[in-house]
């Protein structure tokens, strides 16, 4: 699954404009890119185009897809809230409703109307001989696009609180502002309590089971604080204040989370998915810790070091919602043109996202040229 993949409405005039958060969701869609590259030689086939690995690398690709999950479609959903309350304020309940379904509304149907069928061909010529309607029917989902499915129904309930709570959004809202950022005591205690319903949730909701389409609601808890958090960040000024210090923390736990996270993953086999198994407990305290570090760190990175955007970073910021709406044909495309080509699982996959990056943004610009495309993406 900004403008993050959402197209966040942008700051308040007031506030000088968040590049180095455009530019940290264009690193994180690059990496949905990648992500979904490795899917298709890794032995999770869950993708529209796979060739299951012969050789250990597939490994590899699976180790990686695991890091990448605990951390990157939550990241997506804490920047997505960063922007939300200041668009409700400029815009008001119905003004923000309509842009919502506008932004986000539209380009689902687009994926399940035009983009999906495209991504799924090769399926349906290697199904039964059934007709084309039954077929997309009884396969119907929203694939990636369930990022922003989620997105609208978080949205949705963002609208709901403030009406529940502000008499008149436009008078009554609050002013941004830049304060202290949560310490280490709270940070900690927050990713504590994530973890625990993490692990909770999972007893019911293990990894691998798939809920209206969504591929991966065993981590709905993150995605829910992390956008909560976002909304909170956004009022309080919290990633302009975090300091250094923070950041490198940050990274230092994460680092530590993820090797954690693999030995769990290696010496508990499936009993790491959930069911209130104590290897579940251990994988959602690791992934907790994982996802808020890293995204605490990059923050931090981002403002710092990739603060400005050149005529580059600013077309690939631009186009990467569009990229996050086609990517999943242009990695078909490239996955059946490749198909015939002998190499390690990891070398294929190496190929392909080489291919895939530029190609997926030229996409996005083509389909970005059409006439009122740029209205929605």
């Amino acid at each position: 699954m900004t403008q993050s993949v959402s197209r966040p409405a942008a700051p308040p005039s007031t506030a000088p404009r968040l590049l180095y958060v455009d530019n940290l969701r264009t690193a994180l869609m690059a990496l949905v890119v990648i992500h979904h590259s490795a899917i298709g030689y890794s032995n999770v086939p869950r993708w529209y185009y796979t060739e299951p690995p012969a050789d250990p690398t597939g490994t590899l690709l699976d180790v990686m897809i695991l890091l990448n999950q605990a951390f990157f479609m939550g990241a997506f959903f804490l920047i997505s809230g960063l922007f939300v309350p200041g668009s409700y304020d400029r815009k008001g309940t119905g003004h923000f409703i309509r842009e919502r379904l506008l932004r986000l509304g539209v380009p689902l149907l687009l994926w399940l109307l035009a983009v999906r069928p495209l991504a799924t061909v090769g399926e349906y010529a290697a199904a039964q001989q059934v007709p084309y309607w039954h077929y997309y029917l009884q396969s119907l989902s929203p694939g990636p696009m369930w990022f922003v499915e989620v997105l609208l129904v978080f949205s949705a309930l963002y609208v709901l609180w403030r009406r529940l709570t502000v008499k008149d959004p436009r008078a009554s809202a609050p002013t941004p502002a830049t304060g202290r950022p949560p310490g280490a005591v709270a940070i900690a205690g927050f990713t504590i309590a994530l973890a625990l319903v993490t692990y909770l949730w999972r007893i019911v909701v293990p990894m691998g089971v798939s809920i209206l389409g969504l591929p991966s609601p065993a981590y709905l808890p993150q995605y829910a604080a992390l956008f909560t958090v976002g909304l909170i960040a956004a009022r309080r000024g919290w990633p302009a204040a975090l300091s250094r210090t923070a950041g490198r923390a940050g990274f230092a736990t994460a680092a530590v989370a993820a090797v954690a996270l693999l030995v769990v993953a290696i010496s508990a086999e499936e009993a790491f998915l959930g069911h209130g198994t104590l290897p579940s407990l251990l994988t959602a305290i690791c992934e907790s810790a994982l996802a808020v570090g890293i995204t605490l760190g990059l923050l931090v990175l981002f403002r710092e070091r990739l603060g400005h955007q050149g005529r580059l970073r600013r077309f690939l910021s631009t186009h990467a919602f569009t990229v996050y709406l086609t990517h999943p044909v242009v990695l078909v495309a490239l996955g059946h043109a490749l198909r015939d080509v002998q190499a390690p699982a990891a070398a294929k996959f190496a190929l392909l996202t080489a291919l895939a990056l530029p190609l997926c943004w030229a996409t996005a610009y083509l389909v970005r040229a059409l006439p009122g495309a740029r209205k929605v993406l």
